[in-house]
């Protein structure tokens, strides 16, 4: 199949050190049902993880939760050696007891257990981005931190971020230390964390929407599909060029286990909406 490459001018330098192309990849679909379990086509699975980095991708995000473990571990087989310039995020902070299950747990012992083992998974001496995968409403957010914290001093950690978060949340969690990037659920059709996007924008951290192509309803869709058209794209594309214009900070992650719809959603990455178009989008 033919490489699409991604544009190379829409990046974002994640913690002041790592260039990142802005349409990343998302592994959670390479799990089995409900991220639960081995891939269901492992050998198409490694297919689609090297035609990503192939095309440009530099930035793939996994966690310790898809599997679990199973899905970094999916990773560490298909690209390990890493190429320079690859970064693989991951996440901790859930027991994952089986597929319907998905428990928080911000203590500190398991929070160290998630580094350490992920470390093993993704065969790696350190891990470029570690994020909190959720906050545990019984743990004290510093407390989950400090431990952390320690990864980071110990050099098991580079840079630090939150997921599913407010910004007061984002903020206790920088009083323990720097915190470079935010995933919250945010695509056209479900803007419930768009003053965290605004946040994050203000302070130069990431921000990384998990479930972007989510179906919008169905009025929302007739008009993403007007405008597709005048730029010969499809529904899904126009809506990952809204995420990318939205805002520069905005680094997308679209999961997927074909190959063709892999190029698709890098394609997005080269589309271009005017203002008119994206104001369009935006009203609600």
């Amino acid at each position: 199949m033919e490489t699409t490459q991604i544009s190379a001018a829409t990046t974002f330098l994640l913690g002041g050190e790592f260039n990142i192309n802005r349409v990343g990849y998302g592994a959670m679909r390479l799990a089995g049902a409900g991220a639960f379990g081995e891939a269901a086509d492992r050998s198409n699975s490694i297919r689609v993880l090297q035609h990503a980095v192939a095309a440009g991708v530099n930035f793939i995000d996994t966690a310790a939760a898809y599997g679990p473990d199973l899905n970094e571990r999916l990773i560490g087989d298909a690209l390990h050696p890493y190429k320079k310039d690859l970064i693989i995020a991951t996440k901790g902070g859930f027991q994952r007891p089986n597929a319907e299950q998905w428990m928080p747990d911000g203590s500190p012992s398991w929070i160290t257990k998630n580094i350490d083992d992920s470390l093993k998974n993704l065969k790696v001496d350190h891990i470029d981005l570690w994020q909190l995968h959720r906050i545990d409403p019984n743990v004290p957010v510093e407390e989950t931190m400090t431990a952390v914290a320690a990864a980071v001093k110990a050099g098991k950690i580079r840079h630090v971020g939150l997921s599913e978060v407010s910004v007061e949340q984002i903020e206790q969690a920088s009083k323990v230390l720097p915190i470079v990037s935010v995933q919250n659920l945010y695509n056209l059709g479900n803007r419930k964390w768009e003053e965290v996007l605004d946040y994050t924008t203000e302070k130069g951290i990431a921000f990384i929407p998990w479930y972007p192509l989510a179906a919008a309803p169905q009025t929302l869709e007739e008009k993403i599909g007007k405008i597709a058209a005048r730029y010969n794209a499809t529904i899904a594309q126009i809506a990952l060029a809204w995420l990318l214009k939205r805002a520069g900070n905005v680094l997308l992650i679209p999961g997927t286990k074909s190959l063709a719809h892999l190029d698709e959603n890098l394609r997005a990455g080269s589309i271009e909406l005017t203002e008119e178009d994206f104001v369009e989008l935006s009203a609600q």
